[in-house]
């Protein structure tokens, strides 16, 4: 177990590399082949498949198949329908909304799930190798932000037939790729537990619903709640972000800048923020706790969005960059320090299933009613208007809407969720029930203890 850590490593490059191939850049494509206005229904579906298929494959993992095993199964669905929707674009003349839907829709459905597979094949193979995974994972998280790196900046700067992948179909295949290389990878990591409960409780015990039951406690309650609610923001600049900074080569004064040519590599200084950012996360949540660092989260998705909404890529360039880097603290102060939390409340028996919950509230119902609201205010603002100033006006009044939101939802929290400090378990593992016939409601201890 000595070489755990690299292969984690390798496992969470892999895994991000990809959504990296096409998460960013989808929606250029898109804009291109004369979908523009169907954008948001590309990062919606992201969402709407979260609500089922993370929560449903995380309890599969947890009763019956090892959940390194169901990561590369995921990952072959995912692969299949990927390539499938790439094939069908790159060999049709004209491309339709309805094919390169469906396909697409089957791939993120098996792909979501894989985030939060990923997560507890590291968390089980770390714990059972002695290693503290408060410590251990965020520097080992960090490599699945540079795998997303690298696939933007390949999609940015490589060229196919004289086409930018990332204004291509090519983006999807290289997605199929590197899901390929999973399917047999994934096989290569130590084994998973199952817990097959046989102690009776119906339909819901037999199916591993109980995580559902973290609702009955007020501050868990509470954290998911507020997960959905800044789930909201999770992919508005992913679904658009690409195609706002593009949108300013239709103007001249910005048509020659390197940005406005370069959105995707310009956005890559986003996840490169992250890298940092991650490697800070055992010490914020030590020293301040998950309210203060989802507060840090919240207040710098206000300042994503705003300085996109006075930003440009002449002279006003500085500003994006400040946006990319305050990304880092918004995307992973939630996203990894959250799963970290919800790990450390929780029996290690429903560690899939509460890994699972949790991307349910946020990339799911939260990421869902974000897309939605967020493509209608694009489409009016932005799309309803010709290129050029016009639709750059209508990009900023959508990007200082988005941070208004934002901002509510972190005053809201600030008053709402009660104060903790640090990070420590509320699950004593020695005084547990025991997974196969204790009392089940044993198993998530009180938070306020």
């Amino acid at each position: 177990m000595k070489d755990i850590r690299l292969r984690l490593v390798i496992m969470n490059f892999l895994e991000f590399a990809v959504w990296g191939s096409y998460l960013i850049s989808l929606g250029n494509f898109l804009g291109r082949v004369g979908l523009a206005t169907e954008i948001y229904w590309f990062y919606t579906v992201q969402g709407i498949v979260s609500i089922i298929m993370p929560a449903l494959v995380g309890i599969v993992a947890d009763r019956w198949i090892q959940a390194q095993k169901m990561l590369s199964l995921c990952h072959l669905m995912a692969a299949l329908s990927m390539g499938a929707a790439g094939w069908y674009c790159l060999a049709s003349p004209e491309i339709h909304f309805g094919p390169l839907f469906t396909l697409y829709t089957v791939s993120v459905a098996f792909f979501m799930p894989s985030i939060g597979l990923a997560n507890s094949v590291a968390y089980s193979a770390l714990s059972r190798a002695g290693f503290d995974t408060v410590k251990s994972f965020p520097p080992i998280r960090v490599f699945g932000t540079i795998g997303f790196i690298v696939a933007m900046l390949m999609v940015n700067f490589i060229e196919v037939e004289g086409v930018k992948m990332q204004s291509s179909a090519y983006q999807l295949m290289l997605s199929a790729a590197f899901s390929v290389v999973m399917v047999f990878y994934a096989l290569t990591m130590p084994a998973c537990p199952t817990s097959k409960n046989s102690s009776g409780g119906g339909l819901v015990e037999a199916l591993g619903l109980k995580a559902f039951s973290l609702f009955k406690e007020r501050r868990l309650a509470i954290f998911f709640i507020f997960s959905f609610l800044l789930g909201v923001s999770l992919q508005i600049t992913n679904s658009y972000g690409n195609s706002f900074i593009s949108a300013f080569q239709a103007v001249d004064d910005y048509a020659g800048t390197w940005g406005a040519r370069n959105a995707n590599a310009l956005i890559s200084l986003s996840q490169m923020s992250e890298t940092l950012c991650i490697l800070l996360i055992p010490f914020f949540l030590r020293r301040f706790g998950i309210k203060k660092v989802m507060l840090i989260s919240m207040f710098a998705w206000v300042f994503r969005f705003g300085f996109f909404g006075i930003g440009n890529p002449g002279d006003g360039v500085i500003l994006f960059i400040l946006s990319m880097i305050v990304y880092g603290m918004a995307f992973d102060f939630f996203n990894v320090s959250g799963s970290l939390y919800v790990d450390t409340q929780n029996h290690p028996s429903m560690r899939s299933s509460a890994q699972g919950l949790f991307m349910l509230m946020s990339n799911g119902l939260g990421a869902t009613a974000g897309t939605l609201v967020a493509g209608a205010v694009v489409n009016h603002f932005v799309f309803s208007q010709p290129e050029g100033d016009a639709q750059i006006g209508g990009w900023q009044v959508s990007w200082l809407i988005f941070a208004a939101y934002a901002l509510v939802v972190g005053i809201l929290f600030w008053i709402v969720f009660p104060s903790t400090k640090g990070l420590s378990s509320n699950v004593n593992l020695d005084q547990a029930a025991d997974i196969e016939g204790g009392d089940p409601e044993g198993l998530v201890m009180p938070l306020d203890k």
